[in-house]
């Protein structure tokens, strides 16, 4: 399947505020999904409670960019009492004009038992 890049990300929930902020900095190495060698990559971010999609944001689409910059940040009201139950799901999209976009990769939606993400599915 070889590698589909990495994405530099992080997390910091604020309890005083019940809020989660969200910073998507940059990807390296996308996988290349279109014909002429590139991609034009976006991220979405869904807030999820009980597996269930409660909200979503997305980035800019960055064209023809295999290691594009974000430097976005996306909040996301958590109250306390529901943070256990609450999933962060990002995944990198391929926009594409004519066709469905196409999933680069995925973290954060994982099977219960199981360790760490998902990316590359």
């Amino acid at each position: 399947q070889g590698s589909r890049g990495e994405l530099l990300l992080s997390l910091c929930y604020n309890p005083s505020a019940n809020s989660i902020v969200v910073n998507i900095i940059k990807a390296r190495n996308l996988k290349a999904m279109d014909i002429g060698g590139t991609s034009d990559p976006y991220v979405k971010v869904w807030l999820m409670y009980k597996d269930k999609r409660v909200e979503k944001k997305k980035t800019v689409v960055m064209k023809r960019c295999l290691n594009p910059v974000f430097n976005e940040s996306f909040a996301f009201d958590i109250p306390t009492e529901r943070l256990r139950e609450t999933t962060i799901v990002i995944t990198v999209m391929d926009k594409d004009r004519l066709s469905r976009n196409d999933v680069i990769g995925k973290v954060g939606d994982t099977p219960e038992g199981h360790p760490g993400g998902n990316w590359g599915q």
